[in-house]
Parts: structure tokens; C-alpha cells; sequence
């Protein structure tokens, strides 16, 4: 079940704890995407606090929010490119998009197969997808004062194996949110350092959030027709202008 719209504004752009978790993640999508030019990057569920960085350099940047979750304008301030969607049928033509970042879209759909589907149909030629969903043995999960404590929480084996299971190859895996999630001042003011001293000590089973960048499978096609059945077919004109060999005599003939 999606979260409502205003609820997940209100938490990252109205509370502290928001603002810490928003920033902690963006610096991971950072990390694993520097800003290029000329991409086309999307988000689809709630990843719009994710995408700031990419609008100056980006070609198009395209924020897809499912139906039942609702949408909002976003960039504040700035022409919207936000877009309210199917759950499963994007507004977006096949191969277009080049990054593609789902937060608040995997684990609360009903339809987790369907929408791993379509960021599949969406995602061009070398195209990659980040997914990032709560870790199933985080502290994030377990609360729901945040967003990350409803829906369906996944361990890292079972969202590559999903992953797979719908034709991408996952390529890096991290974590992110390794301060616990509470309204403390304590917490709040250290939160940088947690994340620092999480990303270079701790295994990702101590973040809140896990986050795996996949590529796209592409196979190559397969030959068909006759081509596929004779291994040497006969080329045209071959053998034209070629001598044909005299039959071997028999000695009896002599």
C-alpha cells in the first residue's frame, strides 16, 4: 500500500529526521552517479528529493508518482516535471530513460513483478536503475514514524534475486541510514558521522536502506530461418566460372 503524497512531503522536507534521511541517501545515489550531462533521469515512486542534483546538467529529468500515492509539483519554485502515472504503465517511451532511481515504489506496490517490468521496458541501451528499499534487518523498518517502516522490507538476497528474476544484472550494492531513526537531538546532530563511520566499517545489514544499481539485460537475438538450419548455405552465382571435375575412370574402361 503507497504512502499518500503529503505524508512523505511533510516527513522530507518538514522534519528534521527527513531532511537527515533525504541528504544521507542522496549522498549514496551521488556516490554511485555523479551528475553527467545530456542523461535523461527519472524517478518513479517518491525519489524526487533524490533528483535535485540533476536537474542543471540533465537533458530531461522526469518524476513519475504511481496513482495511488498521488502526486505533487516538484521542483518548488521551478517548471514542474512531475507526472501522476499507472503503477505499471509509465508515460514514458520504451528505451528513453538512461538513470532511473525507485524509492517508495518497490516495496509498497502490489505489484512488484509489474513495475520491475516496466523500469525494465523504460531503461535504454546501457541504461542502469537503482533501486532502494528498507533493509528487512534495519532499525528503519521497524519503526513507523518514517516512511521506510511500511510496506514489504528486503534483505539484499532477495531483492537481487528479484532483480534477476526480471532481467536486470545487479552490478554495485550498498546501504545508507546508519543512524538510527530517532527524533533526538543527539542523534539528529550526529547523523553525518553515523553515516560516515557506517559506509566505511559497517556491513549493509546496519543500514536502514538498501540500495542496488543493476543494468539492463540485453540478449542478442537469435538467427532464424535457414540460416539457422544450414550451416553453409549456397551463396548466389557460387561455383559459376569453375571447371567441373572429370569422373575417375575405371580401368576396365581402357
Amino acid at each position: 500500500m503507497h504512502l499518500d503524497v503529503l505524508d512523505l512531503r511533510n516527513f522530507y522536507y518538514r522534519t528534521q529526521l527527513g531532511r537527515v534521511a533525504q541528504r544521507a541517501i542522496r549522498d549514496q545515489v551521488l556516490r554511485l552517479w555523479p551528475v553527467q550531462t545530456g542523461q535523461t533521469v527519472a524517478g518513479f515512486g517518491f525519489a524526487v528529493p533524490l533528483l535535485r542534483p540533476y536537474l542543471a546538467e540533465s537533458r530531461r529529468v522526469i518524476g513519475l508518482m504511481p496513482g495511488p500515492q498521488g502526486v505533487m509539483p516538484w521542483p518548488a519554485g521551478m517548471e514542474n516535471v512531475s507526472v501522476l502515472c499507472e503503477e505499471t504503465h509509465w508515460p514514458v517511451p520504451t528505451g528513453m530513460v538512461d538513470r532511473l532511481v525507485m524509492m517508495h515504489g518497490l516495496e509498497t506496490s502490489e505489484h512488484p513483478g509489474a513495475v520491475l517490468e516496466e523500469a525494465h521496458r523504460v531503461l535504454g541501451p546501457g541504461g542502469r536503475a537503482l533501486i532502494v528499499v528498507p533493509n528487512r534487518s534495519g532499525l528503519w523498518s521497524r519503526r513507523d514514524i518514517t516512511p521506510f517502516g511500511f510496506g514489504r522490507p528486503y534483505s539484499m538476497t532477495q531483492l537481487e534475486t528479484q532483480l534477476k528474476r526480471h532481467g536486470f544484472t545487479p552490478e554495485r550494492t550498498c546501504a545508507a541510514l546508519f543512524a538510527p531513526p530517532s527524533q533526538g537531538r543527539f542523534w539528529l546532530r550526529t547523523a553525518d558521522f553515523w553515516e560516515g563511520f557506517g559506509r566505511r566499517f559497517g556491513p549493509w545489514l546496519a543500514g536502514g536502506v538498501l540500495m542496488v544499481e543493476a543494468s539492463k539485460q540485453v540478449y542478442a537475438p537469435t538467427r532464424g530461418g535457414l540460416g539457422a538450419v544450414v550451416r553453409r548455405p549456397l551463396k548466389v552465382l557460387e561455383g559459376v566460372g569453375k571447371g567441373v571435375p572429370e569422373p575417375a575412370m575405371d580401368l576396365r574402361e581402357r
